[in-house]
């Protein structure tokens, strides 16, 4: 199988030329390997199986990757195998191998999609994998039937053939339909044009708000110090102390302060709320709820 323009030239002539093992071979390399750390065992037997990798790289080629990038990554899970198997559980390492070099170029391909992570779970990364190929199966099973699925028919089928939610086949179809666009990127074709951030609605407040809000503002403090001026000086001390101190003082350690009791402050400070009250009222309706 030639690789020229997408892969090493090297290691593509060295896969193709490698030896094909046999399986008492393969046992006795992946003992020395396990056994002893013998790393002319793991070497000859990576080699050995660069073909299979290469192979299952190729079939990934249409999710955009960089064949290169496809073949490193499938080297890496083909490397994780030789480190993870058990030559005495009676299974040939290609048998073993595949699951750990798909995995290995499905997490590379899935990462590399988009700068939002596509998802993580195996239920996401099979939708990512196999939705587009269940669509047109079900498809051609309906239209067989004589049927046509509209597109929330065809959503739920698919949910229900790979067991995930409907919300689930319907986010990953969103992250398919379009590849990641910047917000500095101009809506025209001539460098004049804006940049799509330009067109993203402020949800902060506006200039009229802010000067509304300012307005409003300066006038409530306004009729406050009206109000608090209308107090005598020990109601407008526990107000200070209670209301407007960034840690309010209790009713006990003002009552100690001021020589009285917890429940005479309690009372004086009701009584000044009452007047501050009166005073803002004779100003505006809207500021009952300001105390």
């Amino acid at each position: 199988m030639a690789f020229d323009g997408y892969t090493d030239q090297t290691l593509s002539r060295q896969a193709r030329a490698a030896e094909l093992l046999d399986a008492e071979t393969e046992l006795r390399l992946a003992y020395a390997w396990r056994d002893q750390r013998d790393e002319a065992a793991l070497h000859r037997l990576i080699t050995a199986y660069m073909r299979l990798a290469i192979s299952m790289a190729a079939k990934f080629r249409r999710y955009g990757a960089p064949m290169n990038d496809l073949i490193q990554e499938a080297s890496l899970g083909l490397m994780k195998a030789a480190e993870k198997f058990d030559p005495d559980r009676g299974v040939r390492f290609s048998t073993y191998a595949v699951w750990w070099i798909k995995a290995s170029i499905q997490d590379y391909v899935m990462r590399n999609w988009s700068m939002v992570r596509t998802g993580s779970t195996s239920a996401q990364k099979s939708l990512f994998f196999n939705l587009k190929r269940v669509q047109a199966k079900l498809e051609r099973e309906a239209a067989a039937l004589g049927l046509v699925l509209d597109q929330h028919q065809l959503r739920e089928k698919v949910a229900i053939e790979i067991g995930v939610s409907l919300a689930e086949v319907e986010m990953m179809e969103g992250r398919l339909a379009g590849s990641d666009a910047s917000l500095n990127a101009t809506q025209a074709n001539d460098d004049e044009g804006r940049e799509w951030i330009d067109a993203l609605e402020d949800d902060g407040p506006q200039a009229a708000e802010r000067v509304e809000a300012a307005h409003d503002q300066a006038t409530l403090r306004t009729w406050l110090v009206q109000a608090m001026a209308g107090l005598n000086a020990r109601e407008r001390h526990i107000v200070t102390e209670r209301r407007l101190r960034e840690a309010p003082r209790t009713l006990e350690s003002l009552g100690v302060e001021m020589g009285l009791s917890k429940e005479r402050i309690r009372q004086l400070e009701a009584a000044a709320y009452a007047k501050l009250r009166r005073a803002l009222e004779s100003h505006a309706q809207e500021v009952h709820d300001f105390l």
